[in-house]
């Protein structure tokens, strides 16, 4: 009679049938009911003898199982495992062993893993598998830890495992994700390597590489390799295609984004909403308001649905074209879609809005937005706060400071920086400087930027000597100036004929 029994409730079922000692079966370790937890506290401080006496009528190996399927920590259930097997003289099943394997991979244990690996190896000469050997593969990638990666195919080859392409595709995809540190020449190498042993490659092993390339800002790479994929006699999908797009996009090659789009849909292979928002978007920036329309266009024609990324793209573009009215069309035909409006489909038309000068707009689509129960957030403000100071209004922008802290949004150092810039503009230099010391009491350090504004401010204000000692104190504080810091620096006060004085920091005058 096999009738199944956790430790994971609260309680033990007194349905799992007692079987006698002298059968060899086991029966519940304890006639009250007693939780999980207890056996988790034993473990994890270690009181084994105690455990012992606790679990003297279970049976240890569906102990083993519950602690894997409660989700404990797998240094825990490794505790267990190695204390059953020396004090119980347990011996795991395999299934349990690939399991505990696979639990301190996913939890990213790897120095427990390689260890665990060799003693299951040599004292039980068990021969993990193909699976097991890529979940740990897999487990070294994800964060980053490559060579230990390389060193586990190394151990699966020397005991006659032989990756296979999922093996070296993971490889592959972790080398790309490190490409911005100079990792994507040997995500290429290991492609050369898996083709010199035989192994083929497939659909997947290039789109990681296209993908990898264009993300690393190297499209040209990831044209070859689509290129090479094709003589390789695979066919590009649709996230072959959509990588390369992104890409293209990405680099401002619209015009060739919009050839392999052509090309795409020419195979037969359906670009997905995600591949055309790209585009869109793409368009968008380089102004191509026409074209991006006519392609939102083709996609209503061919059924499918904009959603409301394409419909943000459209609006926004519309926004900073000055085009309030098609920004609106759109954002009335969203709606008619049944496609809701977000926080920045709002940000979008407010700052259009306030490019124009429209207050009274503006007040009204932020009513729209709490008609739709929707909370202005961060951007919201600042689009409105810098508005408000490039019209010399920075008291009223001070208000909405005030309204963030009563409404719970939490300001950011564009919020601060902008107000700042408005006094400054305005002349207030100590209103400036109070703003600064509101943003530090909010646990905010003044960066670059914070340098900057009061820089120029209390140069334009004549305060050059004040001027200087910012400078200095930016300087001391470890921020390096940047492009504008120079300019600033040129125009306010060395054109002015103030050569600053640099106490000990290496900044060279212009």
């Amino acid at each position: 009679m096999n009738v199944k029994y956790s430790l994971l409730g609260r309680r033990f079922s007194l349905g799992f049938i007692l079987q006698s000692s002298n059968r060899g079966l086991w029966r519940l370790f304890s006639s009250t009911n007693e939780s999980l937890s207890t056996v988790t506290e034993l473990i994890s401080k270690q009181h084994w003898s105690s455990l012992k006496l606790y679990l003297r009528d279970s049976d240890p190996n569906a102990v083993l199982r519950d602690l894997l399927d409660s989700g404990a920590k797998p240094e825990l259930i490794l505790s267990y495992f190695t204390w059953s097997r020396k004090e119980l003289k347990l011996a795991h099943s395999l299934e349990v062993t690939f399991r505990l394997l696979h639990s301190l991979a996913y939890a990213q244990n790897y120095p427990k893993i390689r260890s665990f690996l060799h003693k299951e190896m040599v004292t039980r000469r068990i021969k993990l598998n193909l699976v097991s050997y890529n979940t740990v593969i897999n487990g070294f990638c994800k964060v980053g830890k490559l060579n230990k990666a390389r060193d586990v195919i190394e151990d699966m080859k020397a005991v006659g495992v032989s990756p296979n392409v999922v093996t070296y595709n993971t490889l592959i995809d972790g080398y790309c994700k490190m490409g911005r540190i100079g990792k994507m020449y040997k995500a290429d190498a290991i492609l050369k390597e898996m083709i010199a042993n035989g192994i083929p490659s497939n659909e997947v092993t290039y789109n990681i590489l296209i993908n990898g390339f264009c993300k690393d800002d190297n499209v040209s790479a990831g044209v070859q390799v689509f290129a090479e994929m094709v003589r390789q006699g695979l066919k590009p999908n649709a996230i072959t295609y959509g990588a390369l797009i992104n890409g293209l996009c990405g680099g401002g090659k619209v015009g060739e984004a919009l050839g392999l789009w052509e090309q795409m849909v020419g195979s037969g292979v359906k670009p997905t909403i995600v591949t055309h928002n790209v585009l869109i978007k793409g368009l968008c920036k380089n102004k191509m308001l026409k074209e991006a329309n006519e392609l939102f266009d083709h996609i209503e024609k061919q059924g499918i649905a904009p959603n409301v990324t394409t419909y943000n793209t459209m609006i926004d573009a519309y926004c900073k074209g000055g085009e309030m009215e098609q920004a609106f069309f759109f954002r009335d035909s969203m709606v008619k879609k049944m496609v809701s409006p977000t926080v920045s489909t709002y940000n979008c038309l407010i700052s259009g809005l306030c490019r124009e000068g429209k207050t009274v707009e503006v007040k009204s689509v932020l009513a729209e937005m709490n008609h739709r129960n929707l909370r202005p957030d961060v951007v919201t403000y600042n689009i409105q706060i810098d508005s408000f100071c490039k019209k010399g209004e920075s008291r009223k922008a001070g208000h909405l400071l005030d309204e963030m802290v009563r409404k719970g949004v939490s300001s950011s150092h564009v919020t601060f920086n902008t107000l700042m810039d408005g006094y400054c503009r305005e002349g207030n230099l100590r209103a400036a400087l109070k703003v600064r010391e509101r943003m530090e009491e909010e646990g905010k350090k003044a960066n670059i930027a914070t340098y900057n504004v009061l820089i120029k401010g209390f140069s334009r204000k004549g305060k050059l000597e004040y001027a200087n000692e910012l400078l200095n104190e930016m300087l001391e504080k470890g921020l390096v100036p940047n492009y504008v810091t120079y300019e600033i620096v040129k125009e306010e006060m060395v054109d002015k004929g103030f050569v600053p004085s640099i106490e000990g920091h290496l900044f060279n005058v212009p």
